[in-house]
């Protein structure tokens, strides 16, 4: 991990649940990572980090004047991707057919934020740093190592994040593999796209992290044990032995025994 990120790669992920204590401790135990809910001029927001750098961020769900909305929101990881211009990239979204959900909104002196919506419905953020380039620790058990696009719409969602970040769209060159789609930059892969054919009915265009561990089946029962669901149990793939977990508020995400990880920034 160099400290940067380029421009179109994912830098961040937070997650927005109900409880938020209780999220710190289900992911601190099942990845070893260290939190605590943050002071009140920051929204409480809870930087966690493993090995002594910031990993992801946990929120409590809330209205700008701090009571708990109704309805409560679905509880999501959400993923960021690096922009070192978020006014320009905010002009692209809307002149690409994408929504701008929130911002964009300044974060102290960390960097500037929004949340935009591509055309098939996924949300996902940008991030355009000030003094915080993003998470300080990729690729290792228990950070992140991948973010994966599910969309309604690929050759959709391709057009639109090429329009709006400086990446590109190809179906991967990996045995076994066919049919998935990469992002890059430059010459990197940075994440991924699938249809929704695999998906339960009803479950919209979303993206979602995959966490580095060095044993799926462990973090899987360890999942289990502190009160999370499999949705997809362990299973041997192209990329390596992976699961799809929630935790026990519905946050879903991917863990994966990588068969050769690799830099994400």
């Amino acid at each position: 991990m160099n400290g940067t990120y380029s421009p179109g790669t994912p830098c961040w992920i937070d997650l927005m649940v109900p409880d938020q204590q209780a999220a710190i401790d289900f992911y601190s135990d099942l990845f070893g990572w260290q939190g605590e809910i943050g002071p009140a001029e920051q929204g409480g927001y809870s930087v966690c980090t493993l090995k002594g750098r910031p990993v992801a961020g946990i929120m409590k769900a809330m209205n700008q004047d701090g009571t708990a909305p109704d309805p409560l929101p679905p509880t999501v990881w959400t993923t960021y991707l690096s922009t070192d211009d978020i006014s320009a990239t905010i002009d692209a979204v809307t002149g690409a057919h994408g929504t701008v959900m929130m911002g964009p909104m300044d974060v102290m002196d960390l960097g500037r934020m929004a949340l935009i919506a591509d055309p098939t419905g996924a949300v996902v953020g940008l991030w355009q740093p000030g003094t915080f380039p993003g998470a300080g620790i990729v690729n290792e058990h228990g950070a992140l190592i991948w973010n994966e696009l599910t969309t309604s719409d690929i050759p959709a969602a391709s057009a639109f994040y090429s329009a709006v970040l400086p990446v590109t769209t190809a179906r991967s060159a990996m045995p076994g593999a066919e049919g998935y789609v990469e992002f890059k930059v430059g010459e990197r892969a940075v994440g991924g796209m699938m249809d929704m054919t695999q998906m339960p009915p009803g479950v919209p265009s979303h993206w979602q992290p995959y966490f580095h561990v060095d044993s799926v089946d462990d973090i899987q029962a360890a999942a289990v044990r502190a009160g999370g669901t499999v949705l997809a149990p362990a299973f041997d793939m192209a990329a390596g032995r992976m699961a799809v977990l929630a935790d026990p508020q519905g946050g879903a995400f991917s863990v994966i025994t990588a068969t050769s990880p690799e830099q994400t920034s």
